[in-house]
């Protein structure tokens, strides 16, 4: 994990295309890893991985803070702290937005996280703030 500072994401600024064998990860972490890139890599020996940043997602009912990973093919990955160290295990299913909740710097996310979020039959390319704005608890 290595640490940048990017701003928020605007509204409409991501867009997830997923198919039958392709899905997302959306991962969520606390406030204080904004800028942070997180790895992740197939569940393959020898496999590349693949980081992104963790940024401010704005949502209509709040602001949720999230590494997304998109184009994903379908099956497990693993989740890393850092260079050397898993941290936990995502399964993603091809036509799906996966969530994973990262707890916090030094603990790996929630070992029962990881279960799709959207449909992609129902709402094909699912945009960010959708899928933000439907996982945050309604007043």
């Amino acid at each position: 994990m290595s640490d940048h500072r990017y701003g928020p994401t605007g509204a409409g600024t991501v867009l997830l295309n997923i198919g039958a064998e392709t899905g997302a990860l959306v991962l969520y972490t606390p406030e204080d890893l904004a800028g942070a890139e997180i790895e992740i890599s197939p569940d393959t020996p020898g496999a590349v991985r693949t980081h992104a940043a963790v940024r401010a997602r704005p949502a209509p009912s709040g602001t949720r803070y999230a590494a997304v990973y998109e184009g994903l093919t379908a099956g497990g990955y693993t989740v890393w702290r850092d260079r050397d160290t898993p941290a936990s295990h995502v399964t993603i299913t091809g036509g799906q937005v996966t969530s994973f909740h990262w707890c916090g710097r030094g603990i790996p996310p929630w070992p029962s996280a990881g279960q799709p979020e959207v449909d992609a039959g129902q709402r094909p390319p699912v945009g960010l703030g959708d899928v933000l704005d439907d996982a945050l608890p309604q007043p």
